[in-house]
């Protein structure tokens, strides 16, 4: 299977925070932002694996910044690297005010999705190839991440994170 450049996949997303997204603050509502990051980024996902995906994880969302009714949320989404059947996609969330003219960072995240076939079943999906700078460093940070999440839903014991490792203990200690 050929690999496909991150610029192949990448999905950017606009949408108007209205008054029935918002708390009683006037802020976006943190479910509702999640909701348009998952579609973002299940797009993204399409677009690399060529097929239908569901989402296996979500990382730390952390929101700097809230987003006021009236705003623009603005979302940007590339695949950071895929691995057998799984792709790692990673989101930057921005608030654009246009009666102030500027941009400001929301948030960013880290979302897992699986390729799957027609049956329903996981699919093999294509490797990622990076070409900038941040794609590779995003590319390169990965496999942690990747171990870092299944040691906490229990499909890796940490003593076999191999990639994690290197972060804790000396080469002599391992």
């Amino acid at each position: 299977m050929k690999g496909k450049k991150v610029s192949e996949s990448i999905t950017v997303m606009n949408e108007i925070v209205l008054p029935n997204d918002t708390n009683t603050y006037g802020n976006l509502m943190g479910g509702r932002l999640m909701y348009w990051m998952d579609i973002a980024a299940g797009v993204t996902a399409m677009r690399h694996s060529q097929s239908p995906v569901v989402t296996a994880s979500v990382d730390n969302i952390s929101f700097k910044t809230p987003i006021k009714q009236g705003n623009i949320v603005h979302i940007e989404a590339h695949i950071t690297r895929s691995f057998n059947t799984s792709m790692e996609i990673y989101m930057k969330v921005f608030g654009e005010d246009n009666l102030h003219q500027y941009k400001y960072e929301s948030n960013e995240a880290f979302f897992t999705f699986v390729a799957l076939d027609p049956n329903g079943n996981p699919k093999p999906v294509p490797e990622v190839v990076p070409e900038t700078e941040k794609e590779i460093k995003l590319f390169n940070g990965a496999l942690q991440r990747r171990q870092l999440r299944l040691i906490l839903s229990g499909k890796l014991q940490p003593h076999d994170a191999d990639e994690l490792k290197s972060l804790f203990f000396s080469k002599d200690d391992v």
